[in-house]
Protein backbone atom coordinates (compact mmCIF):
# COMPACT_ATOMS: atom_id res chain seq x y z
CA UNK A 1 0.00 0.00 0.00
CA UNK A 2 1.12 3.00 -0.91
CA UNK A 3 1.15 6.41 0.91
CA UNK A 4 -0.12 9.66 -1.17
CA UNK A 5 0.15 13.16 -0.83
CA UNK A 6 -0.95 16.52 -1.82
CA UNK A 7 1.31 17.52 -4.92
CA UNK A 8 -0.30 20.99 -5.23
CA UNK A 9 -3.64 23.41 -4.49
CA UNK A 10 -5.05 26.33 -6.15
CA UNK A 11 -8.16 28.50 -5.06
CA UNK A 12 -11.09 30.57 -6.78
CA UNK A 13 -13.33 32.94 -5.10
CA UNK A 14 -16.84 34.29 -6.36
CA UNK A 15 -16.57 37.40 -8.16
CA UNK A 16 -18.97 39.94 -5.99
CA UNK A 17 -17.66 41.42 -2.69
CA UNK A 18 -20.59 41.51 -0.39
CA UNK A 19 -20.03 42.78 3.41
CA UNK A 20 -21.54 42.77 6.13
CA UNK A 21 -23.28 47.19 5.91
CA UNK A 22 -24.33 45.27 2.01
CA UNK A 23 -26.28 42.96 4.19
CA UNK A 24 -27.78 45.64 6.44
CA UNK A 25 -29.98 46.79 3.20
CA UNK A 26 -31.18 43.18 2.79
CA UNK A 27 -32.30 41.78 6.30
CA UNK A 28 -32.58 42.63 9.43
CA UNK A 29 -28.84 42.68 10.61
CA UNK A 30 -26.30 44.93 11.42
CA UNK A 31 -21.82 44.53 11.11
CA UNK A 32 -21.43 43.65 14.96
CA UNK A 33 -24.29 41.57 15.58
CA UNK A 34 -22.51 39.35 12.08
CA UNK A 35 -18.89 39.74 13.62
CA UNK A 36 -19.56 39.60 17.22
CA UNK A 37 -21.17 36.26 16.99
CA UNK A 38 -19.63 34.40 13.64
CA UNK A 39 -16.23 36.48 13.19
CA UNK A 40 -17.37 36.90 9.21
CA UNK A 41 -17.28 40.23 7.85
CA UNK A 42 -17.19 39.88 3.79
CA UNK A 43 -18.10 36.40 1.70
CA UNK A 44 -18.25 36.41 -1.71
CA UNK A 45 -21.59 35.75 -3.97
CA UNK A 46 -20.71 34.59 -7.94
CA UNK A 47 -22.02 36.91 -10.66
CA UNK A 48 -25.35 35.09 -12.82
CA UNK A 49 -23.18 33.69 -15.40
CA UNK A 50 -20.76 31.72 -12.53
CA UNK A 51 -21.86 28.27 -11.89
CA UNK A 52 -19.77 25.81 -9.49
CA UNK A 53 -18.22 24.13 -12.14
CA UNK A 54 -16.51 27.30 -12.98
CA UNK A 55 -15.47 28.25 -9.83
CA UNK A 56 -14.25 24.12 -9.67
CA UNK A 57 -12.39 24.61 -13.06
CA UNK A 58 -10.38 27.80 -12.09
CA UNK A 59 -9.21 26.52 -8.51
CA UNK A 60 -8.30 23.03 -10.46
CA UNK A 61 -6.12 24.67 -13.37
CA UNK A 62 -4.29 26.15 -10.28
CA UNK A 63 -3.88 23.31 -8.28
CA UNK A 64 -2.43 21.68 -11.71
CA UNK A 65 0.19 24.29 -12.35
CA UNK A 66 1.04 23.86 -8.64
CA UNK A 67 1.63 20.49 -8.81
CA UNK A 68 3.53 21.06 -12.16
CA UNK A 69 1.10 18.69 -14.15
CA UNK A 70 -1.32 18.62 -16.84
CA UNK A 71 -5.05 17.89 -16.60
CA UNK A 72 -4.18 14.99 -19.23
CA UNK A 73 -2.32 13.61 -16.32
CA UNK A 74 -5.39 13.02 -13.99
CA UNK A 75 -6.93 9.86 -13.48
CA UNK A 76 -10.11 10.77 -11.12
CA UNK A 77 -11.70 13.78 -10.42
CA UNK A 78 -14.21 14.11 -7.49
CA UNK A 79 -16.38 17.41 -6.61
CA UNK A 80 -17.64 17.77 -2.85
CA UNK A 81 -20.46 20.22 -3.57
CA UNK A 82 -24.29 20.52 -1.70
CA UNK A 83 -24.75 23.08 -4.99
CA UNK A 84 -23.89 20.78 -8.11
CA UNK A 85 -24.65 22.97 -11.39
CA UNK A 86 -27.56 20.33 -12.08
CA UNK A 87 -28.93 17.06 -10.79
CA UNK A 88 -27.10 15.00 -13.53
CA UNK A 89 -24.26 15.24 -15.21
CA UNK A 90 -22.18 15.51 -12.26
CA UNK A 91 -20.74 18.94 -12.09
CA UNK A 92 -17.40 16.33 -11.94
CA UNK A 93 -18.17 15.51 -15.90
CA UNK A 94 -18.57 19.05 -16.35
CA UNK A 95 -15.37 19.60 -14.88
CA UNK A 96 -13.57 17.23 -16.73
CA UNK A 97 -14.80 19.25 -20.13
CA UNK A 98 -13.69 22.60 -18.83
CA UNK A 99 -9.83 22.08 -18.09
CA UNK A 100 -9.41 18.44 -20.84
CA UNK A 101 -9.07 16.05 -18.05
CA UNK A 102 -9.37 13.73 -20.76
CA UNK A 103 -8.24 10.21 -18.79
CA UNK A 104 -10.14 10.99 -16.34
CA UNK A 105 -13.27 9.25 -14.10
CA UNK A 106 -15.43 11.60 -12.74
CA UNK A 107 -18.06 12.10 -9.88
CA UNK A 108 -19.57 13.76 -7.04
CA UNK A 109 -19.56 13.64 -3.42
CA UNK A 110 -22.16 15.05 -0.88
CA UNK A 111 -21.44 15.25 2.83
CA UNK A 112 -21.83 19.15 2.97
CA UNK A 113 -19.09 20.68 4.42
CA UNK A 114 -17.29 17.83 5.55
CA UNK A 115 -17.30 16.81 1.93
CA UNK A 116 -13.25 17.66 1.07
CA UNK A 117 -11.82 15.82 3.32
CA UNK A 118 -14.12 12.88 2.36
CA UNK A 119 -13.37 13.26 -0.54
CA UNK A 120 -9.51 12.88 -0.48
CA UNK A 121 -10.02 9.49 1.83
CA UNK A 122 -11.55 8.22 -1.03
CA UNK A 123 -8.51 9.32 -3.56
CA UNK A 124 -6.42 8.15 -1.04
CA UNK A 125 -7.36 4.83 -1.44
CA UNK A 126 -6.99 5.06 -4.80
CA UNK A 127 -3.69 5.78 -4.55
CA UNK A 128 -2.48 3.63 -1.90
CA UNK A 129 -3.72 0.65 -4.20
CA UNK A 130 -2.23 1.54 -6.93
CA UNK A 131 -5.32 1.81 -9.12
CA UNK A 132 -4.49 5.55 -10.09
CA UNK A 133 -1.83 8.20 -10.18
CA UNK A 134 -3.54 11.50 -9.74
CA UNK A 135 -7.01 12.25 -8.65
CA UNK A 136 -8.03 15.82 -8.16
CA UNK A 137 -10.05 16.54 -5.53
CA UNK A 138 -12.02 19.68 -5.48
CA UNK A 139 -14.65 21.65 -3.13
CA UNK A 140 -16.55 23.96 -4.51
CA UNK A 141 -19.71 25.83 -3.64
CA UNK A 142 -21.97 28.61 -4.95
CA UNK A 143 -24.37 28.97 -1.65
CA UNK A 144 -25.81 32.37 -2.75
CA UNK A 145 -28.15 30.07 -5.03
CA UNK A 146 -29.75 28.56 -1.95
CA UNK A 147 -29.82 31.08 0.95
CA UNK A 148 -33.00 32.92 1.76
CA UNK A 149 -32.03 36.39 1.90
CA UNK A 150 -34.89 37.19 4.26
CA UNK A 151 -33.42 34.89 6.95
CA UNK A 152 -30.42 36.39 8.50
CA UNK A 153 -29.32 33.41 10.71
CA UNK A 154 -28.36 31.86 7.35
CA UNK A 155 -28.02 34.24 4.32
CA UNK A 156 -25.10 36.39 6.47
CA UNK A 157 -23.13 32.83 7.07
CA UNK A 158 -22.16 31.73 3.80
CA UNK A 159 -20.40 32.61 0.63
CA UNK A 160 -19.12 31.21 -3.03
CA UNK A 161 -15.74 29.70 -3.78
CA UNK A 162 -14.12 26.72 -5.08
CA UNK A 163 -10.53 24.62 -3.74
CA UNK A 164 -8.79 21.92 -5.55
CA UNK A 165 -6.00 19.46 -4.70
CA UNK A 166 -4.14 17.04 -6.70
CA UNK A 167 -3.08 14.38 -5.06
CA UNK A 168 -0.46 11.51 -5.61
CA UNK A 169 1.89 8.66 -4.64
CA UNK A 170 4.42 9.81 -1.95
CA UNK A 171 8.16 9.30 -2.53
CA UNK A 172 9.11 9.40 1.02
CA UNK A 173 7.80 9.65 4.63
CA UNK A 174 5.12 12.49 3.92
CA UNK A 175 1.73 12.58 3.27
CA UNK A 176 -1.36 11.16 4.16
CA UNK A 177 -0.75 10.14 8.28
CA UNK A 178 -4.13 9.60 8.93
CA UNK A 179 -7.99 10.19 8.30
CA UNK A 180 -11.27 9.85 10.34
CA UNK A 181 -14.63 10.23 9.15
CA UNK A 182 -18.37 9.87 10.91
CA UNK A 183 -22.06 10.66 10.20
CA UNK A 184 -24.51 11.21 12.57
CA UNK A 185 -27.66 10.94 10.55
CA UNK A 186 -30.60 11.60 12.95
CA UNK A 187 -29.47 14.95 13.37
CA UNK A 188 -29.87 15.87 9.77
CA UNK A 189 -32.86 17.83 10.72
CA UNK A 190 -30.59 20.46 11.97
CA UNK A 191 -28.72 21.56 8.58
CA UNK A 192 -31.38 20.69 5.41
CA UNK A 193 -32.62 21.85 2.13
CA UNK A 194 -36.36 20.14 2.44
CA UNK A 195 -37.25 20.31 -1.39
CA UNK A 196 -35.70 19.71 -4.64
CA UNK A 197 -34.93 15.88 -4.00
CA UNK A 198 -37.21 12.96 -4.78
CA UNK A 199 -38.94 13.37 -0.98
CA UNK A 200 -40.34 17.13 -2.33
CA UNK A 201 -40.14 17.70 -5.80
CA UNK A 202 -39.79 21.44 -6.96
CA UNK A 203 -43.45 22.33 -7.30
CA UNK A 204 -45.53 25.90 -7.06
CA UNK A 205 -46.32 25.07 -4.14
CA UNK A 206 -42.34 24.32 -2.43
CA UNK A 207 -41.46 27.14 -3.90
CA UNK A 208 -44.04 29.29 -2.14
CA UNK A 209 -43.51 27.92 0.73
CA UNK A 210 -39.01 28.69 0.39
CA UNK A 211 -38.39 25.31 0.70
CA UNK A 212 -35.51 25.22 -1.37
CA UNK A 213 -33.78 27.35 0.95
CA UNK A 214 -30.65 26.30 3.67
CA UNK A 215 -32.51 25.55 6.86
CA UNK A 216 -30.64 25.45 9.94
CA UNK A 217 -30.84 24.91 13.75
CA UNK A 218 -27.61 27.55 14.84
CA UNK A 219 -27.36 26.36 18.23
CA UNK A 220 -27.92 22.46 17.73
CA UNK A 221 -25.54 22.77 15.16
CA UNK A 222 -23.20 24.76 17.30
CA UNK A 223 -23.07 22.26 19.98
CA UNK A 224 -22.21 19.29 18.05
CA UNK A 225 -19.58 21.22 15.55
CA UNK A 226 -17.44 22.27 18.71
CA UNK A 227 -17.83 18.27 20.02
CA UNK A 228 -17.12 16.84 16.64
CA UNK A 229 -13.97 19.32 15.78
CA UNK A 230 -12.20 18.39 19.02
CA UNK A 231 -12.77 14.62 18.70
CA UNK A 232 -12.32 13.76 15.31
CA UNK A 233 -8.74 16.11 15.53
CA UNK A 234 -7.78 13.81 18.37
CA UNK A 235 -9.17 10.72 16.88
CA UNK A 236 -6.81 11.49 13.45
CA UNK A 237 -3.74 12.26 15.49
CA UNK A 238 -3.61 9.21 17.51
CA UNK A 239 -4.56 6.97 14.27
CA UNK A 240 -1.40 8.59 12.98
CA UNK A 241 0.75 7.95 15.80
CA UNK A 242 1.18 11.25 17.02
CA UNK A 243 0.82 13.54 19.96
CA UNK A 244 -1.36 16.30 20.14
CA UNK A 245 1.86 18.63 21.01
CA UNK A 246 3.60 17.29 17.61
CA UNK A 247 0.61 18.64 15.87
CA UNK A 248 2.20 22.40 13.93
CA UNK A 249 -1.13 23.45 12.15
CA UNK A 250 -4.35 23.72 11.78
CA UNK A 251 -6.76 24.26 8.81
CA UNK A 252 -10.09 23.92 10.42
CA UNK A 253 -13.64 24.43 8.14
CA UNK A 254 -14.13 28.33 8.27
CA UNK A 255 -18.16 28.36 10.19
CA UNK A 256 -17.76 30.08 13.08
CA UNK A 257 -14.52 31.84 14.83
CA UNK A 258 -15.79 30.43 18.39
CA UNK A 259 -15.58 26.92 17.35
CA UNK A 260 -12.48 27.27 15.70
CA UNK A 261 -10.94 28.76 18.75
CA UNK A 262 -12.19 25.81 21.05
CA UNK A 263 -10.21 23.45 18.64
CA UNK A 264 -7.58 24.86 18.71
CA UNK A 265 -7.30 25.35 22.36
CA UNK A 266 -7.65 21.88 22.77
CA UNK A 267 -5.14 21.33 20.51
CA UNK A 268 -2.66 23.70 22.44
CA UNK A 269 -2.64 25.53 19.34
CA UNK A 270 -1.98 29.32 19.13
CA UNK A 271 -3.84 30.77 16.72
CA UNK A 272 -1.02 31.90 14.87
CA UNK A 273 -0.72 27.73 13.96
CA UNK A 274 -4.22 28.25 12.81
CA UNK A 275 -5.75 29.28 9.69
CA UNK A 276 -8.42 32.00 9.64
CA UNK A 277 -9.77 33.58 6.51
CA UNK A 278 -13.60 32.83 7.54
CA UNK A 279 -13.65 37.02 8.07
CA UNK A 280 -12.70 37.51 4.28
CA UNK A 281 -15.36 34.69 3.09
CA UNK A 282 -17.23 33.39 5.26
CA UNK A 283 -18.57 29.62 5.13
CA UNK A 284 -17.95 27.99 2.07
CA UNK A 285 -19.17 24.83 2.48
CA UNK A 286 -17.09 22.21 1.19
CA UNK A 287 -14.67 24.69 -0.14
CA UNK A 288 -13.47 26.20 3.04
CA UNK A 289 -10.85 23.56 3.79
CA UNK A 290 -9.06 23.69 0.36
CA UNK A 291 -9.50 27.27 0.17
CA UNK A 292 -7.95 27.82 3.00
CA UNK A 293 -5.25 25.41 2.67
CA UNK A 294 -4.33 26.68 -0.68
CA UNK A 295 -3.59 30.33 1.16
CA UNK A 296 -1.50 28.53 3.71
CA UNK A 297 0.56 27.01 1.33
CA UNK A 298 1.18 29.72 -0.38
CA UNK A 299 1.42 32.35 2.37
CA UNK A 300 4.25 29.54 3.42
CA UNK A 301 2.55 29.13 6.97
CA UNK A 302 3.01 25.77 6.38
CA UNK A 303 6.36 24.47 6.38
CA UNK A 304 8.54 21.18 4.59
CA UNK A 305 7.85 18.27 7.67
CA UNK A 306 5.00 19.99 9.41
CA UNK A 307 2.50 17.57 11.11
CA UNK A 308 -1.01 19.50 9.63
CA UNK A 309 -4.29 18.60 10.98
CA UNK A 310 -7.53 19.47 8.53
CA UNK A 311 -11.08 18.96 10.10
CA UNK A 312 -14.64 20.03 9.36
CA UNK A 313 -18.23 19.29 10.41
CA UNK A 314 -21.28 19.71 8.03
CA UNK A 315 -24.78 18.94 7.65
CA UNK A 316 -25.65 15.59 7.83
CA UNK A 317 -24.61 15.40 10.57
CA UNK A 318 -21.01 15.09 9.05
CA UNK A 319 -17.99 14.82 10.30
CA UNK A 320 -13.86 14.24 9.13
CA UNK A 321 -10.20 14.96 9.95
CA UNK A 322 -7.04 14.25 8.43
CA UNK A 323 -3.55 14.34 9.44
CA UNK A 324 -0.57 14.79 6.83
CA UNK A 325 3.23 15.70 7.06
CA UNK A 326 3.84 18.87 5.02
Amino acid sequence: MRKSRILGTGSAIAEKKITNHDLESMVDTNDEWIRTRTGIENRYFADEDTCTSHLASRASLKALEAAGLKAEDIDMIIVATITPDMALPATACLVQEQIGATKASAFDLEAACSGFLYGMAVADQFIATGFYEHVLVIGAEVLSRILDMEDRNTCVLFGDGAGAVVMGPSKDDKGILSFELGADGSGGKFLHMPAGGSKIPASKESVENRLHYVKMEGSDVFKFAVRAMESSSIASINKAGLKIEDVNYMVPHQANIRIIQSAAKKLNLPMEQVKVNLNQYGNMSAASIPVALDEAVRENNIKSGDNVVMVGFGGGLTWASCVMKW
